[in-house]
C-alpha cells in the first residue's frame, strides 16, 4: 500500500520540475538566414546583407502563373551599423520575424572590406554568437561587393547561398583550383605566424542590377551567373593577392587538398594533346634545418588516368607511358614552385611551413619565429619531388586515332 501511494505521489509531483517546451521557437515566428554579407561603407559602418528564406517560394516553387505575379524564394534585407551586432538588430526593425542564424551556410566578406580592414573582427564577432557556427563556409567576394553575390538569383538552385555552396565544393572534387574554407579554418590559418592563409574566392559575372531580377533566372542562359573564382591570399587577416588557375592548383597540391583534377600535357607538337585524370594524390610536406638556414621539402606521388589523346598513338608501349608520366611531373613540379614564388613575392606564409620548421626543429624555430615572414620565408629553399603514375587507359589501350590514320 506504503508502495502505490509513493509512486502515485511521484507520478503528481514529477511534472512540476519538468520544463516543458520552454525555449521553443515557431517557424512562422523565424527568419531564417540563409547567408550573411559583409561590407564598409564610405563612412566607414559595417554593412550587413541578409538573404533570408521564403519557405512558401522553396517549397512550392514561384507564386502565380504570370512573370508578374511571381515572387522569389528570397528577401534581401540590409542595414548598416558601427558593428555586426548593431547592424544585425537595426536589420530586425526592418523584419517581422526574428532573425534565426542557425541554418546560416554562407558568410561573404567584399573584396574591399577584406583588403582595408581584414577578416578578423567579423570572424570574432561570429565566433561569440551562440546561434552561428563556425562551420560555415566562408568566401570572399572577387572584384566584387559581398551585397551584390548575395542579391544575386540562381537558376537550378533556388536558394543562392546552396548555389555558391555546392559549387565550391564540385569544383574542389573535380577541378582543383578552388577551395571550400570554413570560418573554423580561417581561425587556424589567422593563428599561424603573421596571419597568413587562404579563403575561397567567388565572383558575380555580368550585371549586378539584372542578377537581382527575376528575369535572370527564367533565360534558358542566364545573363548574369555566380562562379567560383581563385583563391583569395591573405596576411595579418587582410586580403593581399589572388591565386588563380595553375598557381591556385599549386596551392592546393602543397596543403594536400587535391581531391580529383585534369592536367594537358604537350604530345608530338601538338599543345595540350593528352590529357591525364588524376584520381587520388598524397602530398607531405616536411622540413628540417640545412647549413643553419631552414629548409622544406615537398613530395607529391599521383595516380590517375588517361582520359583523352588528340594524337595517334599506342599507349601499350611502356616508353610512352614513361615519358607522359614525366611530363605529369614536370607540370605538376611547376605548378607547385609558382604558388610557392608567389607566396614568396607577397612575404607571406599560406601554407604553414612554419608549423612544419616547428614540429621538427622547436629550438631552431625559437630564434626564426620573428622575422619568418619577412626574412626567411622569402629565401627559404623549398625541394619539389613529383611521382605521377599511369594507371588505367580508359577503355581502350590503343588509341582510336590509330585506327582511323591506319586506314
Amino acid at each position: 500500500m506504503v508502495r502505490k501511494k509513493t509512486l502515485c505521489f511521484l507520478i503528481i509531483i514529477i511534472p512540476f520540475f519538468l520544463n516543458g517546451c520552454w525555449s521553443k521557437k515557431e517557424l512562422t515566428d523565424l527568419a531564417i538566414v540563409a547567408a550573411m554579407g559583409v561590407d564598409k561603407t564610405e563612412e566607414g559602418k559595417y554593412s550587413m546583407t541578409l538573404q533570408i528564406i521564403n519557405p512558401g517560394n522553396v517549397a512550392g516553387g514561384m507564386r502565380g502563373g504570370g512573370v508578374g505575379s511571381q515572387s522569389p524564394p528570397v528577401t534581401i534585407y540590409k542595414a548598416t551599423g558601427d558593428n555586426l551586432v548593431e547592424a544585425s538588430r537595426r536589420a530586425s526593425s526592418k523584419i517581422s520575424r526574428r532573425l534565426y542564424y542557425a541554418h546560416a551556410n554562407l558568410v561573404v566578406v567584399g573584396e574591399g572590406l577584406a583588403r582595408e580592414e581584414g577578416v578578423a573582427t567579423i570572424i570574432d564577432a561570429i565566433d561569440r554568437d551562440h546561434e552561428f557556427r563556425i562551420t560555415t563556409t566562408m568566401v570572399i567576394a572577387n572584384h566584387s561587393t559581398a551585397e551584390d553575390l548575395l542579391r544575386a538569383l540562381t537558376p537550378v538552385d533556388k536558394i543562392p547561398a546552396n548555389k555558391v555552396l555546392k559549387t565550391l565544393e564540385f569544383s574542389e572534387q573535380k577541378w582543383g583550383q578552388t577551395l571550400k574554407t570554413s570560418i573554423q579554418d580561417v581561425m587556424k590559418g589567422l593563428q599561424s605566424s603573421d596571419g597568413a592563409t587562404v579563403v575561397s574566392g567567388f565572383r558575380l559575372m555580368g550585371d549586378p542590377k539584372h542578377a537581382s531580377q527575376l528575369d535572370n533566372i527564367q533565360e534558358s542562359e542566364p545573363e548574369s551567373t555566380l562562379e567560383a573564382s581563385g583563391i583569395a591570399l591573405l596576411k595579418k587577416g587582410k586580403l593581399v593577392d589572388w591565386s588563380y588557375g595553375k598557381t591556385a592548383r599549386g596551392t592546393v597540391w602543397i596543403l594536400d587538398k587535391i581531391k580529383a583534377t585534369d592536367i594537358n600535357i604537350d604530345w608530338k607538337g601538338k599543345k595540350d594533346a593528352v590529357a591525364y585524370q588524376a584520381d587520388r594524390q598524397k602530398t607531405n610536406v616536411s622540413g628540417k634545418m640545412k647549413d643553419g638556414k631552414p629548409h622544406i621539402t615537398i613530395h607529391t606521388s599521383v595516380e590517375g588516368t588517361i582520359g583523352g589523346i588528340d594524337v595517334a598513338e599506342d599507349i601499350t608501349n611502356e616508353k610512352v607511358i614513361s615519358e607522359m608520366e614525366k611530363k605529369v611531373q614536370k607540370e605538376i613540379k611547376s605548378e607547385i614552385e609558382k604558388a610557392v614564388q608567389q607566396a614568396k613575392t607577397n612575404q607571406a606564409d599560406f601554407f604553414g611551413f612554419d608549423g612544419v620548421i616547428r614540429r621538427s626543429r622547436p629550438d631552431d624555430w625559437e630564434k626564426l619565429k620573428a622575422m619568418w615572414n619577412e626574412v626567411y620565408f622569402p629565401e627559404l629553399q623549398v625541394d619539389v619531388t613529383v611521382e605521377a603514375y599511369i594507371r588505367r587507359a580508359g577503355l581502350r589501350n590503343k588509341s582510336f586515332l590509330s585506327s582511323l590514320e591506319g586506314e
